[in-house]
């Protein structure tokens, strides 16, 4: 038996191992009208998703290299994205930043990373993938220098946006790029790695942000980002040997959807921005909020309208949402992304608010979400590459995602240390299962010349869900809040409206008061997150009800 490689890093035609779509083992027709891409090889029949010649498998040493770079980058920006907000208190005092600024910088970040996502994407497909996640690279550096030599809030959010571009190029293109380098049936194992490391810069990026604001400066948030990039840059200059899509400059540049990007970018942007500051710079009902929210909505139908109709190389294609599988399994990558960032959001706040943690103490009590998501992660998909199979991993994700928001309802304000620890850890395995387990169902079903956008519409609906969670989960505490304390003498009516307004600044009010009041405040907090994770466990039920819709399709021996 042979030994296989990868074509593709060395100079191959990237994206094009898909297997046939054979569901369990059984030779029946694929959902989509895209039969020509059904593997032709008899192979892939096998019942028990048998691949012989994976066996052999090994990632050639410019594979490796390409690889390490990758999980460098994704440990690189999931650092960055969770460390300024611990600093941010910080960082107004000493730069004389509002609150407001204090709050953009922290949420920019994110807005530009999933605006930009699938455009990344679809550039990478033009143009190479080379060029794209150097571009993507260049971004993140210039916005991490502007940022870290800022002396206003205002350049500080310019770097912010500009990092964000390029975090979000990054994040989207290492999941792209596993597709190039990796056998279908064998990515389980490295997007299982590349998981575990943004669940690791999400533990590390408080405690980084934290300790850097603390004991050195604040700055080095971002310069710390130097090193990383460095590394990356030479791995990407002298060993990423990937191939480029044939075609002149001239005709790569006129592929590009430029009137569905902008119609894409503009409308998105006008869609999260008021998603973002919903109930707490301006009130759900100010016409601040409704109007670019409604326009942004607008917008994205016109956005669908015109990809389906007008343009002949479209930036989202349609015949990605032409299977029903793969849009069952993106909308479980918005689900998961909508729990996961409540789950990141929410309950540092419980640990500060509730239980008087520091910051960087509240970022070390999320250890049993986080340091669960890494492990369950990997161990899903070496699991997905043993027996060639992801459906079960769609099911038990899910299950223990709704088990366990259902225990978080669970926690009280005098909830014992060993108690919490342990309501915290079957939510945390199963949404690191499924991590792994909704990007193999999505590729699975995708077809060749579809693929690399399908990945990127997994990265990209898991991030619309995060912003889309943040906001969901204000309405649903600041509704269960107010209605908490009104049952509270002295605290209804106006101030109950107040204090309920945001989750963060409770934080800080709650230094300042008596014991009588902290008390009442702190038990009208617990019971507002109870509902809240309630919602959640139902959001879950949903993903869990939806998941047996999906069809398991032969990961094959491609």
């Amino acid at each position: 038996m042979q030994d296989v490689t990868r074509d593709s890093i060395i100079g191959g035609n990237p994206g094009q191992d898909e297997v046939g779509r054979v569901r369990d083992g059984q030779d029946q027709q694929p959902e989509s009208k895209h039969v020509e891409h059904q593997g032709q090889d008899e192979k892939n029949k096998d019942p028990e998703g048998a691949a012989p010649q994976l066996e052999d498998f090994k990632l050639p040493v410019l594979g490796r290299v390409i690889f390490f770079t990758l999980a460098v980058l994704t440990l690189m920006v999931s650092l960055d994205g969770t460390s300024i907000s611990v600093a941010l208190p910080k960082m107004a005092r000493e730069l004389h930043g509002s609150a407001m600024e204090a709050f953009w910088s922290g949420t920019s970040f994110l807005l530009c990373s999933t605006v930009f996502q699938p455009f990344t994407a679809a550039l990478s497909d033009i143009f190479g993938r080379r060029p794209v996640i150097l571009l993507s690279i260049g971004f993140f550096f210039s916005g991490s220098l502007t940022a870290g030599l800022a002396h206003s809030f205002t350049t500080i959010l310019m770097g912010r946006c500009v990092q964000g571009v390029g975090g979000g190029g990054i994040a989207v293109l290492s999941e792209v790029l596993i597709t190039d380098l990796v056998p279908l049936r064998l990515r389980g194992n490295y997007y299982g790695v590349l998981s575990a490391m943004y669940s690791l810069g999400s533990v590390l990026g408080p405690i980084l942000g934290g300790g850097f604001s603390e004991k050195v400066t604040w700055r080095w948030i971002f310069y710390i980002n130097f090193p990383f990039i460095a590394v990356a840059t030479i791995s990407v200059l002298f060993f990423f040997r990937l191939p480029t899509p044939p075609g002149s400059l001239r005709q790569k540049v006129l592929q590009i959807d430029y009137a569905g990007t902008f119609l894409f970018v503009s409308s998105l942007s006008s869609f999260l921005i008021p998603l973002s500051w919903g109930g707490i710079m301006y009130s759900w009902t100010s016409w601040r909020t409704l109007v670019p929210l409604t326009l942004g909505a607008t917008g994205l139908l016109t956005f669908c309208i015109y990809e389906a109709l007008i343009p002949s190389s479209p930036m989202i294609p349609r015949s990605i949402f032409q299977n029903r599988s793969a849009v069952i399994a993106l909308t479980a990558s918005f689900l998961q992304g909508l729990i996961l960032w409540c789950a990141l959001y929410y309950m540092p706040l419980y640990y500060e608010a509730v239980k008087s943690f520091s910051p960087i103490m509240a970022g070390v009590a999320l250890f049993p979400d986080t340091f669960t998501v890494a492990p369950s992660a990997i161990l899903c998909g070496v699991i997905i590459t043993r027996t060639g199979r992801y459906r079960w991993g769609l099911y038990l994700g899910w299950t223990l995602s709704t088990l366990g928001l259902g225990l978080l309802c669970l926690l009280q304000v005098d909830t014992p240390t060993v108690k919490w620890i342990f309501l915290n850890i079957p939510a945390g395995l199963g949404l690191g299962i499924l991590t792994a387990a909704i990007v193999c169902a999505v590729q699975a079903s995708a077809t060749p010349e579809n693929l690399t956008l399908s990945v990127a519409m997994v990265i990209f609906f898991r991030a619309f869900g995060q912003a889309v969670g943040i906001a969901v989960g204000g309405v649903i505490f600041q509704n269960r809040m107010r209605r908490e304390l009104n049952q509270y003498e002295g605290w209804g009516g106006q101030r109950a409206e107040e204090v309920s307004r945001n989750a963060a600044a409770l934080v800080t009010l709650l230094e300042g008061m008596g014991e009588k009041e902290a008390r009442v405040l702190r038990e009208c907090y617990t019971a507002s997150l109870r509902v809240l994770w309630g919602v959640m466990c139902g959001v879950a039920g949903v993903g869990l009800g939806l998941s047996g819709w999906v069809e398991g399709y032969s990961l094959g021996d491609s």
